[in-house]
Formats: C-alpha cells, structure tokens, sequence
C-alpha cells in the first residue's frame, strides 16, 4: 500500500491539465471585472440622481419658505385696499374742516379716528406713495389729467387727486395725479405781424 502512494505522489501533472483550470479562472475573472464596471457606473448613476434628488428637495424647501413669508407679508392686502377708500373720506372730512376753520368736537374725532388708521396701515407695511413734486412714473402714479404750470417741469405731479399707497414696497393702490404741462404760447400783435410780413 505504501508503494501505490509513493506512485500517485511521483506522478506529474501533464501541462493540457493545467491549461483548461487558468483559461476558465482568466474567464472568471473577466467576467467579474465585467460585472464590477457595471455595477459601479450603475452606483456612480443613482448617486448623481441622489444628489440631485437632493438638491431638488433643498430648492423646494427654500421655495417653500420663501411663499410662505410672502403669503404672511401681504395676506392683509385686500382688507387694507378696502380700508383705504374709507381714510380717503375722512382725509377729505379733515380738509374740508380745515378749510372752514370749524373748531367743534366732531373735527377732532374725525381727526383722532384718521390718526389711528394712520397707526394701523404703519402697523401693516402700509406706507403713502409720494406723488406731488415728483417726475410722473407710471408704476406708482396714475395720470388723470393736465394742468399747464410754468413753475414745474413738464410731467411733473402738480396735484393729487387721490393718495397712492404701497405695501411692504409693493403697489397697492395708484396715486391719482395731474401732471404739469407746458403752457400754451400766446400769439403776440408782433408774431401776427412777422407771419403776415413772411407770407
């Protein structure tokens, strides 16, 4: 017995052996490095769809955040532009009392009631456009008429007819303004003279 495994132990392995084991194994091999190529561009690919997945979601959040501040900033908007029509009258009320030099009690209300409204838009955001002595600018004036002046330039605001306001920077209601215009040029005795003497 003893002999027998001495033989299979002097054995040698013939080379057509061995050849078919290291072709398989570079195979395998081949195929695995295959495998692990895709499988890392794959990776590289949901990482990319992660991160923008990810900053997607920052984006939205930001959005999100910033809708909400402007929701809060000017939810009053319509309450206020409802308000204003009734401080117009009061302010037309004080001037009209003014005007006549009326010294009784019902001035100073209407007076101390337009103060607290005053208070009340300052509370809000709510502040006056200003309008007269400034260049006419359509996005906060509304013309309604002209009125010939020499004392301004033209397209300037001479008159309000009715206060524009602004919320939180933003228009809220017009300014309704006339504008100055240059003054008709009157024919003198002389400029009739000069015209008849051309013709």
């Amino acid at each position: 017995m003893a002999k027998k495994n001495v033989d299979f132990e002097n054995e040698e392995e013939t080379p057509s052996d061995v050849e078919p084991e290291v072709e398989g194994a570079e195979d395998d091999m081949e195929t695995l490095r295959d495998k692990l190529t895709r499988a890392l561009d794959e990776a590289k690919v949901y990482q990319e769809q992660y991160l923008r997945t990810l900053a997607d979601m920052e984006n939205l959040r930001k959005r999100t955040q910033r809708d909400k501040e402007e929701l809060a900033k000017f939810a009053n908007e319509s309450l206020l532009r409802d308000i204003l029509p009734v401080i117009d009258n009061l302010e037309r009320a004080v001037e009209h009392a003014e005007q006549t030099e009326s010294e009784d009690g019902l001035f100073e209300g209407v007076q101390m009631t337009l103060n607290q409204f005053s208070q009340l838009l300052d509370k809000f955001g709510v502040e006056p456009v200003d309008a007269v002595g400034q260049l006419f600018d359509p996005a906060y004036h509304q013309a309604m008429g002209q009125v010939e002046s020499e004392e301004h330039p033209v397209n300037t605001v001479v008159q309000q007819m009715q206060k524009g306001y602004q919320l939180n920077k933003r228009l809220l209601r017009p300014a309704f303004v006339l504008l100055a215009k240059a003054p008709a040029t009157v024919e003198t005795d002389e400029d009739a003279t000069e015209k008849t003497d051309e013709e």
